[in-house]
């Protein structure tokens, strides 16, 4: 069934202009880290992108090595774009990164012109598309100079592989200095994307700070914590959840420990103070920072997408809430 998109998408979701930018990115993103791989049914990927788009996410993450297996997401998506989205190209903000290991040997990992090149023309392939709107190097390389990371980023910019450029996971000195870098050749660092939620809260020391200096734009990954800070957890831990298809072993180090559900289900009791779910509270916290453009989201189920959403119904907070939230998250 041939798929139109919903005539009322732009009515309600919130869009930020990212950094300093004419760029406006929707307050919530979708990623495909998971769940739109070669192992997930392809109906329910695609449920999932025509939900999101109906809402308003117009703006989809990829990276080289999403799945499982690598690379399978993006062939997932280069499918469903082809059949339901190609008409709306000019409506989609698509970006894609590349920085872990893709194929072996010292040319299928990490930040050299040789791996950037190659893996942004793999996937512009695998996704059927001609250029990305965000190309990202997706992890500072510690034996790369940042120089030819950042050239590179610059020549895949200006050879119209991608409209614009940005970082992950760089640390405030490594995102001030590539920023630098990018400014002299010409092509402006566009957007960090670092990890930030309730249990993380490292960019608050001093990245969000080199980010408003330097006018970049911030979404961020990981905003429920691969679950956590959803009610998921509350009452055990479901068959069909992350960490059970993982064996409690999540990325970044997260667990779903009893001390960490104990703090979840406290505050659940504030967002249902607020007439919000958990998911709700957690999205909202984050996009509470003035230098947050977006929340960069993961779902299985197209119910999930729609509950995130909502969050953008209730931003604000009260300083009590803030304070007892705090209070919580610190004990």
């Amino acid at each position: 069934m041939n798929y139109s998109p919903a005539e009322s998408r732009y009515n309600t979701m919130l869009y930020n202009c990212c950094g300093r930018s004419g760029l406006k990115l929707p307050a919530i993103s979708l990623g495909l880290w998971y769940n739109f791989g070669g192992i997930d049914p392809l109906e329910n990927c695609r449920a999932m992108l025509r939900r999101a788009f109906d809402l308003g996410i117009t703006h989809f993450d990829l990276a080289n090595n999403y799945g499982p297996p690598p690379g399978s997401a993006e062939t997932t998506f280069g499918q469903l774009f082809k059949q339901d989205f190609a008409p709306f190209r000019d409506e989609l903000i698509i970006s894609n990164k590349a920085g872990y290991e893709m194929w072996p040997g010292p040319y299928g990992d990490w930040g050299s012109r040789k791996y950037l090149v190659a893996s942004c023309d793999q996937s512009l392939k695998r996704t059927g598309l001609d250029y990305f709107d965000i190309f990202y190097s997706h992890r500072p390389d510690p034996d790369t100079p940042v120089e030819e990371t950042m050239g590179t980023l610059d020549y895949i910019v200006r050879s119209g592989r991608a409209l614009y450029a940005g970082i992950s996971t760089y640390s405030p000195e490594q995102t001030r200095r590539a920023a630098r870098v990018l400014k002299e050749m010409g092509t402006p660092c566009l957007i960090h994307q670092p990890r930030y939620n309730m249990f993380d809260r490292w960019i608050e020391d001093e990245l969000l700070t080199v980010l408003e200096e330097e006018g970049i734009g911030c979404i961020c990954f990981s905003p429920l914590d691969q679950g956590i800070l959803t009610n998921k957890y509350l009452t055990g831990t479901p068959e069909d959840s992350r960490s059970a298809k993982l064996e409690h072993k999540l990325h970044w180090g997260d667990e779903v420990t009893p001390e960490r559900v104990a703090k979840v289900q406290k505050l659940n009791v504030i967002a249902r103070g607020r007439e919000q779910s958990m998911a709700q509270l957690a999205i909202a916290w984050v996009l509470r920072q003035p230098n947050i453009t977006s929340a960069l989201i993961g779902a299985s189920r197209v119910s999930q997408i729609e509950d995130c959403v909502s969050a953008i119904d209730k931003l604000d907070f009260s300083g009590d809430e803030l304070q007892a939230i705090d209070k919580i998250l610190m004990k």
